[in-house]
């Protein structure tokens, strides 16, 4: 070892694998794995062919086989040698990581950090059923949560029926052991019997299952599949809306970088005013919105 490797920091980058698919993994997430000389990743949420972009010699953990405190060992050894750590992560690392519990022993330690995101299940779902999310005049959120009762309390005011209550679309993780309980506080919340739900299991690896059914019948489509981990839901109208039209590619609305139609302009103003005028649920939003000039093409 140099001199100058000797004083050089030692550096730990999170690496969000994406929902299992190698070829989900960002160029960035790839370089930062061929230049680790160690990579950390966990064989049961990570497919192994992530590993092919590790240089020859590096040292490979799996953390599925070993608590954290292993891993932190590895985080002391990288303070002291000043050797890269390359710690994958299923999906974004910001989700479910146990990220920053990482992260503060990092900069205990004096590492250098880096976070690299990655593809979250959810999106990756969304791509797979070819749904989007938000759907103008039906859905403009996304809440991402998971059902209380788990090894993680929930913290007051984020149980499943809770957010319910809002109506927009839900991405719910960690919950197909509990498909009863999910059903329960699903209609507890507001959503109707018939709302589309869209299941997935293992998205984006080789034996990946997605199947398409309602809140109703949710936990007849779980058990009927023997789904316990691994799982995903969709919830909401949006996974079932059709025909609506975003406001942004109207040819009567303008931004930054185009112009309006002035007879397509015409028309979209008196859609969004006889909307407001007729009490509709976000008529004068949507006109407000044509007329502000923001957006992107």
């Amino acid at each position: 070892m140099t001199t100058d490797e000797q004083t050089k920091p030692g550096k730990v980058t999170f690496v969000g694998a994406g929902p299992g698919a190698a070829d989900l993994l960002t160029f960035r997430a790839a370089r930062a794995i061929a230049e680790a000389d160690v990579v950390i990743w966990a064989a049961s949420l990570v497919q192994e062919e992530v590993l092919q972009h590790a240089r020859e010699g590096a040292e490979i953990l799996d953390s599925s086989l070993v608590p954290m405190e292993d891993v932190l060992a590895v985080y002391e050894r990288a303070a002291q040698d000043g050797t890269r750590v390359a710690r994958i992560h299923s999906g974004d690392p910001s989700l479910w990581g146990a990220v920053q519990e990482q992260l503060e022993r990092c900069r205990t330690l004096g590492l250098e950090t880096e976070i690299i995101p990655g593809v979250s299940s959810f999106s990756a779902v969304a791509a797979l059923a070819q749904r989007e999310l938000t759907i103008p005049e039906v859905a403009q959120s996304v809440i991402l949560t998971r059902l209380g009762g788990g090894k993680t309390p929930m913290p007051p005011g984020e149980e499943v029926r809770e957010f319910a209550c809002h109506g927009t679309t839900m991405a719910i993780f960690l919950s197909a052991a509990r498909s009863k309980q999910l059903v329960e506080e699903l209609l507890e919340g507001g959503y109707a019997p018939e709302t589309p739900v869209v299941v997935a299991y293992q998205a984006t690896w080789p034996e990946e299952l997605l199947l398409t059914c309602t809140v109703a019948t949710l936990e007849a489509t779980v058990k009927e599949h023997r789904l316990w981990k691994h799982t995903l839901f969709l919830v909401g109208p949006a996974l079932g809306a059709h025909g609506t039209r975003s406001h942004l590619y109207h040819p009567g609305h303008f931004h930054t970088f185009r112009k309006a139609d002035r007879t397509a302009r015409r028309q979209l103003r008196a859609v969004g005013a006889n909307e407001a005028g007729s009490g509709a649920a976000g008529g004068g939003e949507a006109s407000a919105a044509a007329d502000s000039g923001h957006g992107h093409a």
